[in-house]
C-alpha cells in the first residue's frame, strides 16, 4: 500500500529487512533515483513504458522499513478508511473506517454476504501488506487466503500474525511479483487488490494477471489511486498536474499513473464482465489529514528526524496528496468486474 511510506522509518534492527530478504532468497537494494511520472493517459492498447530500473527493489525496501511503524500507529490495515462525506473522525474512527473500506468494496462488487454456498472459498490478496485484508476475509468467509507482497518483512510479519490469531491453516503470505503471480490459472473465487495497483508499472499486465488467476465466474476487486480522466479535447494531463504527480512518484516509488477509464478499457479488452467503477475520493478525504496528524506526534517527529532524508521527503509530500485530491487530479477509485463463467 503506497501511503505506508508516509511514516517511513527503520524497524528496531536496521538489518532486519536485509536479513529477511536473505531468508527469502532476495538481495534487494533501494535505488537512489527519481522515477518518471505519467505525462498522459495510457490507452489500454498502447505498449506500456518499461518499468524504471530498481522499481521492485525500491518498493520492497520501502515497505521493509516502513511497515513496522505503520502497524504501530494504524494496525493491520495499510490502506485508506472509508467515511461518510464531511465526516469528522477520531483516531479510533479511522481504524473502523479502514474495516469499512473493506466492507464497502465487497458490497460494491456484490460479493455474497449471507449465502455460504456462494461466498468465496479461495482468495488472493495482491499487494497484501502485512495481511490485514487476508486475515479479515479468511475470518469473514472461512476462506483459504493467499497473499503476495514484494516485502519479505511484510510476509514474515503477516504470517506471524496469522499464526498468533490461529489462522495459519487459512492464511499464507509469500514474496512474489503481482505481474508474475505464482498461482495456477483459474484458482481464486475472489481476487483482491487493495491499494497496490498504483505501484504496477504495466497496468494491462497487472489486470491480466488478476484475470488469469481468477476462477471462472470469480470476482476481481481493484481499489487504487488514479489520475483524473482526460477530457475529450485533451491528449495529456496539464503541465502543473504532471509536475505534482512527479513529486509524489519520486517520494513513494510509483511508476506511471493511469485513469479510471484506462482500467475500464483494459478490463473490456480482456473480455471481463460486469465492469463497474466509482470515485470514492470524497469518502477518503479525512484520512490523509489523520496520517499527517499522527506523523506530527512526538513519536512521529522523533521517528522522522532519525529516519533520514527519504522519510523527510515523504513527509514533505503528504500535503501534495491532499492538494491532488482537492484539485480533482487524484481519484481514489474502485474498479470491480467478473471473469466469464465456464462455458
Amino acid at each position: 500500500m503506497a501511503h505506508a511510506a508516509l511514516l517511513h522509518t527503520p524497524l528496531p534492527s536496521t538489518s532486519a529487512g536485509a536479513a529477511a530478504r536473505r531468508r527469502c532468497g532476495h538481495n534487494y537494494r533501494v535505488p537512489r533515483r527519481r522515477l518518471r511520472p505519467m505525462a498522459s493517459s495510457a490507452a489500454a492498447s498502447q505498449a506500456p513504458a518499461p518499468a524504471p530500473p530498481g522499481l521492485k527493489e525500491g518498493i520492497a525496501g520501502l515497505y521493509d522499513e516502513s511497515s513496522g511503524l505503520w502497524e504501530s500507529f494504524w494496525g493491520d490495515h495499510m490502506h485508506h478508511g472509508f467515511y461518510d462525506s464531511g465526516e469528522a473522525a477520531s483516531m479510533a474512527d479511522h481504524r473502523r473506517a479502514q474495516i469499512r473500506m473493506i466492507e464497502e468494496a465487497l458490497a460494491f462488487a456484490a460479493v455474497p454476504a449471507d449465502d455460504p454456498e456462494k461466498q468465496p472459498k479461495t482468495v488472493v490478496d495482491v499487494g497484501c501488506g502485512i495481511g490485514g485484508s487476508s486475515r479479515y476475509l479468511a475470518k469473514k468467509y472461512g476462506a483459504q487466503c493467499k497473499g503476495i507482497t514484494l516485502s519479505p518483512v511484510q510476509a514474515e510479519r503477516g504470517n506471524a500474525l496469522a499464526a498468533a490469531q490461529g489462522l495459519s491453516d487459512q492464511v499464507s503470505l509469500q514474496v512474489a511479483d503481482a505481474l508474475e503471480q505464482p498461482f495456477p490459472d483459474g484458482h481464486f473465487d475472489l481476487v483482491w487488490s487493495m491499494e497496490s495497483g498504483e505501484h504496477m508499472p504495466d497496468k494491462r499486465k497487472f489486470v491480466s494477471e488478476l484475470a488469469r488467476v481468477a476462477a471462472p465466474g470469480g470476482t476481481i476487486i481493484i481499489v487504487t489511486w488514479c489520475h483524473r480522466n482526460l477530457e475529450p479535447s485533451e491528449t495529456s494531463l496539464k503541465p502543473d498536474e504532471v509536475s505534482l504527480l512527479k513529486r509524489i512518484c519520486d517520494a513513494y516509488y510509483l511508476p506511471d499513473w493511469c485513469s479510471p477509464s484506462d482500467y475500464v478499457s483494459i478490463a473490456k479488452s480482456l473480455s471481463l464482465e460486469d465492469i463497474k467503477t466509482a470515485d470514492w475520493s470524497e469518502n477518503v478525504a479525512p484520512f490523509w489529514p489523520a496520517v499527517i496528524k499522527s506523523a506530527l506526534t512526538w513519536k512521529g517527529i522523533t521517528s522522522l528526524l532519525t529516519s533520514g532524508w527519504k522519510t523527510i521527503r515523504g513527509a514533505m509530500v503528504m500535503p501534495l496528496m491532499i492538494q491532488g485530491y482537492k484539485k480533482g487530479l487524484i481519484k481514489f477509485t474502485i474498479i470491480t468486474c467478473r471473469k466469464p463463467g465456464a462455458a
